[in-house]
């Protein structure tokens, strides 16, 4: 077999830590200790390393994706699995920034809110379609099982908002700020004709309103289990961007609000709401997805990007 590694695997500092988390696993010592110079497959591995097969699978993947090792597709269709290098270099950071990546992510569950005003309809539901507290009774959007939502929602007008920490430190300036997350309106059961104008705020200033054209039940939600009966199914992945230029919605410009008047500070929380306002034209309400259920494996995830970093 042709050795395939190189020499030295060099990391910039914005890879410490994935080289870091991806070390720091016994097992995943012991997989790279197992392959040594040789090709293995996720089978053979499993059965060296006495461990179960989607284990080892989980626990590779987090070793490819630092880099430490590469895989391919055997004759019989399995996974290959081969160490990248002999050795690693990791070039420390030296001016605040260095560390990061070109984006940070902060994943934020959606029972995990600040503060929220809701009206019935209103609800939650847990991963496994079973109704958290009782339904159209918003006492239940106080109770510590929130934390288990799944999927909420409420009708007419309303907001939940959310404190995320800024994870830049002094000095450090971002080209662009992005929320995502799977929304639809809200109707009883579901309605594919129901119209609602979900705003997001930042830091009090409006980024954009996206209008959701339905409450979507015609089809069973790709991650929705199928205990659920409740009508509402899936919802659209939504993203909205603040950049130096204004206020986007899934690409489109539709406010002056930008990075400048947003306020952003290092030891300040952000605060981001989500929201249905009194004054909106079409007041429908909204569902918002977590990452197990409707179509789409996130939660409401912020987004710090910077176009080019130190290191380049």
């Amino acid at each position: 077999m042709v050795d395939i590694r190189q020499e030295v695997l060099r990391y910039p500092a914005s890879r410490i830590t994935d080289v870091a988390k991806a070390l720091s696993g016994d097992l995943r010592v012991r997989i790279l200790e197992a392959i040594g110079s040789d090709q293995m497959s996720v089978t053979q591995l499993a059965q060296v390393l006495g461990v179960a097969q989607p284990t080892v699978s989980i626990n590779i993947q987090i070793l490819e994706q630092a880099g430490l090792i590469v895989t391919s597709q055997g004759s019989n269709r399995e996974k290959l699995c081969s160490v990248s290098g002999r050795s690693i270099l990791l070039e420390l950071p030296e001016k605040p920034g260095d560390g990061l990546h070109k984006a940070e992510e902060i994943h934020m569950p959606i029972g995990m809110y600040s503060s929220c005003s809701v009206q019935p309809t209103c609800g939650m539901a847990n991963k496994e379609g079973t109704l958290i507290g009782s339904t159209d009774d918003p006492r239940v959007f106080y109770m510590p099982d929130r934390i288990e939502a799944a999927l909420l929602w409420f009708s007419g007008t309303g907001f939940v908002e959310y404190y995320f920490p800024n994870p830049m430190p002094p000095g450090v300036a971002i080209d662009e700020l992005k929320l995502s997350a799977e929304l639809c309106s809200e109707a009883p059961s579901f309605a594919m004709d129901c119209r609602s104008d979900i705003t997001l705020f930042i830091n009090g200033k409006t980024v954009g309103t996206w209008i959701s054209p339905s409450d979507f039940g015609d089809r069973k939600g790709k991650l929705t289990s199928d205990r659920w009966r409740s009508g509402t199914e899936y919802g659209r992945m939504t993203e909205w961007s603040v950049t130096g230029n204004g206020g986007f919605v899934n690409g489109e410009r539709l406010t002056d609000t930008t990075l400048a008047t947003l306020g952003l500070q290092y030891n300040e929380p952000i605060i981001v709401r989500l929201e249905v306002s009194d004054s909106a034209v079409n007041q429908r309400g909204m569902n918002l997805f977590g990452s197990t259920f409707g179509d789409h494996p996130q939660d409401i995830v912020l987004s710090f990007v910077r176009y080019t970093t130190p290191s380049e």
